[in-house]
């Protein structure tokens, strides 16, 4: 079995670990699974070869000799089924987990993503003081609700699971917003994440990619 992923050749992250190609990454280290990055550049995520693997001409896709997947949720749910360690054995468990890697993805992402584009897409639209203020609520309702669901606890639903890891990824786009560190569990939460073996090794992957210091993980 190659494991091949694909990321960008310049990441317009700068290397902080925000690229989706982090979060598959992440789930490869967690299991313990050995890969290759193939990198690529945005002119070539619009050419035949890659929307061949994703149609909609982004990154990370996922190839595993016949099998070839997009979509970070589908990527990491198709790694934590097939490799312990990031889903429970316990059904119910299980299905709670599978869960919490929705919620991250579909309820908490959208308004993350939204403050994304008004600060870098719309920051020169005359409507841009206006919006931005909503869109920041939008964000801080739905981390009122997480942090509220979350508590005192460590993670989501007792151990660490894929939903913990989808989760965090999102989460950690809000840190330069500082909007993040007026909810102290869930910056806690993140930095437990962050702190995880698993995830420096992906984080230091993607940064040599930035810094040019390797192709492969």
């Amino acid at each position: 079995m190659t494991i091949t992923i694909t990321a960008f050749e310049s990441s317009p992250d700068g290397g902080r670990g925000l690229a989706r190609d982090t979060r598959v990454r992440w789930a490869l280290e967690e299991v313990g699974l050995p890969y290759a990055v193939r990198l690529v550049s945005f002119g070539a995520m619009k050419e035949p070869a890659h929307l061949a693997l994703h149609p909609f001409g982004q990154i990370p896709t996922y190839e595993e000799d016949d099998l070839a997947l997009f979509e970070t949720g589908a990527i990491v749910f198709h790694i934590a089924a097939h490799h312990a360690g990031l889903l429970p054995e316990d059904g119910n468990a299980r299905a709670r987990a599978i869960t919490w890697m929705f919620a991250a993805v579909n309820t908490v992402e959208p308004p993350i993503l939204d403050l994304v584009t008004a600060k870098i897409l719309e920051r020169d639209k005359p409507w841009h003081a206006e919006r931005l203020p909503l869109v920041e609520d939008r964000i801080r309702g739905r981390l009122k609700q997480l942090s509220a669901l979350l508590g005192d606890a460590d993670w989501l639903d007792g151990t660490f699971t894929a939903g913990d890891l989808m989760m965090v990824s999102v989460l950690l786009r809000l840190k330069l917003s500082g909007i993040l560190n007026e909810y102290p569990n869930l910056a806690a939460y993140v930095a437990r994440g962050e702190s995880r073996p698993a995830y420096q090794r992906a984080f230091a992957a993607q940064l040599a990619v930035y810094t040019g210091k390797s192709t492969s993980g």
